[in-house]
């Protein structure tokens, strides 16, 4: 079985180094985000906490990225979880406004 060569390698590899620039960091935007909401605490500790975990959250992604089979898994593995923190961390907003 072998695996099928991209037509063009170049913009493979470019699309993997867009998604883990920008994907990565919206990731792990999106993760923050999420997770000040969860973290009991103050707000601003909160945000810090938040925001130095998810430099643990980029690393990875990056990785990811680089270890996917294709360039759209790859780019499909950090939307979709980045939607669905985005949906969860605007419910939670939602939900937080409202009490």
């Amino acid at each position: 079985m072998s695996v099928p060569s991209p037509a063009h390698p170049r913009l493979a590899l470019g699309s993997r180094v867009l998604a883990a620039v920008v994907g990565g960091y919206a990731l792990a935007s999106v993760f923050s985000i999420w997770l000040s909401y969860l973290l009991p605490a103050e707000l601003p500790e909160a945000v810090l906490g938040a925001t130095l975990f998810s430099f643990a959250v980029y690393t990875p992604a990056v990785i990811w990225v680089f270890a996917a089979a294709s360039a759209t898994r790859a780019w499909l593995g950090l939307l979709l979880p980045g939607a669905a923190m985005g949906l969860m961390a605007a419910a939670l907003q939602l939900g937080g406004a409202a009490a």
